[in-house]
Order: structure tokens, then sequence, then C-alpha cells
């Protein structure tokens, strides 16, 4: 299937699923975080190469707390940013809004996303990782090879924080055919455990206010790629009060 955006006409997924291979440690895929169909433009006007939307970050956009967003609105959104640019786009859909796999995979493709980001909590809550890597496989036999799925653990962020639990996770993940694992929230003192522990790419969060590891340092320490979520439509957002601020005085 051939994923078609503004001057995109070759397999947007092929082309986005390479870009995660033969990493260099130090050189990870970073990916930043449009928001809208201004910001994507930014990202690729300043030479990246894929981008991947953040749902907080979008959610804000559309004016709705992060999770609150309803799943057309979110669609839209990202079927906009894919619009406007001529990269590969993977798209944040939190925990597929209760969608049966075959309408989540089906909708995605609609909007023209390469891949798509799928978290194994709920509410705050951690899913069963059985259950959910049997709902992962379902979307992978639906997708085939038309999306690359990015199965985040959110064992750091609702759990109890033990990485060999993430690692778990993740295998399970990876067994039922997800393309790269996010283990979001996992201290960079573990990072290389979890590299050593986890099957095939793995993504990493960095801070877009520059307060924390790198992204080459996060590469060094074992992430293929990595994504802001909603930090740099928070940056950009405290950038504007600035300037409104300024404005108004």
């Amino acid at each position: 299937m051939t994923v078609r955006t503004r001057g995109l006409d070759r397999s947007g997924v092929g082309l986005f699923r390479s870009l995660h291979l033969r990493r260099l440690p130090g050189d990870p895929l970073v990916l930043p975080g449009p928001w809208d169909a201004v910001s994507a433009r930014v990202f690729v006007d300043a030479g990246f190469t894929a981008l991947a939307t953040p749902s907080a970050g979008v959610a804000a956009s559309l004016g709705y707390e992060d999770g609150a967003t309803p799943a057309d609105e979110m669609f839209a959104a990202v079927a906009r940013i894919v619009r406007a640019v001529d990269v590969p786009v993977s798209a944040d859909v939190e925990s597929g809004y209760g969608l049966a796999p075959k309408e989540l995979v089906e909708r995605l493709l609609e909007a023209g996303a390469v891949g798509c980001n799928l978290e194994d909590s709920n509410g705050g809550v951690l899913k069963d990782p059985r259950h959910h890597a049997e709902w992962l496989a379902e979307v992978r036999a639906v997708a085939a090879d038309h999306l690359f799925v990015n199965a985040r653990v959110d064992t750091f962020l609702h759990g109890d924080g033990n990485p060999e639990r993430a690692i778990e996770r993740a295998a399970l993940y990876v067994a039922a055919g997800a393309d790269c694992v996010y283990p979001i929230a996992a201290p960079t003192s573990v990072l290389p455990l979890l590299r050593s522990g986890i099957q095939g790419p793995v993504n990493v969060f960095a801070r877009a206010d520059g307060d924390g590891p790198s992204p080459t340092e996060l590469g060094e320490l074992g992430a293929t790629r990595v994504t802001f979520g909603p930090g740099l439509q928070r940056w950009t957002a405290r950038a504007l009060q600035g300037m409104a601020a300024e404005l108004k005085r």
C-alpha cells in the first residue's frame, strides 16, 4: 500500500521503517512532534526527515486536556499534518480510543499515517500485558506491513518502575509484532539495561527544553529513536506567552 502525502508518492512506511535501521550509537532517529500543520512545516523546513505527532500536544492545540480528545478530531488533526508535509508522519493515538483493530488501522491509513504510537495503559492504569499483546497482534495482522507500530510501555509512568517488568512487557509486544518499543519515562540510568534486554528499536523520551541528556547522549545510552512528547508544543507556548506579555506591555 502506498501512503500518499503532499509530494510523497512512494511507500511512506517503507521509508519510515528504513530510518530506524542500522542506527549507530549516538546517532538516533530524532522525530519532532508537530501539533498542527504549521509546526509540521517548520520541522520539515529545518531538515527533519520524519515526524511523530504527540497526542498531548495535538490535544492542547485543539483545546482539550491530554486524553480527552475525541477520536474524530485526533484523526482529522493527523490528516491535516500529513497533508502539509512531504515526509512520513507517525501518529500517537493513545490507547486506540476503544476502536477495534480493523477500524483503528483503517482510520490511521485514511489519515495518511505511516505509523502509530499505542499505549499499554488506559486512564493511568496499566493493562494486562498479555491481553495487550494479543490486541497488538490483531493490529499487526490487520495492518500487515503498512504501519510501523511503536508499542509504549508505561511501567515507569504508571507502574512500579521495575526495568525487568518493562523488559518482560516489551518482549511480549515485540513477539506480537511491534516494530519498536517505547519505555516512556524510563530513568537515564536504566537505558543500557533496557537496550540490552529489548529486541529491536527502542524509543526514548527527550526533554525539549534541553534540561536532560541530548538526543546524541540518549543514542549513546541505547536509544534508536528520540521523541519529545508534547514538550516542543509547550516550549513554543511559553515563548508565545513571553511575546504576548511584551506586546501587552
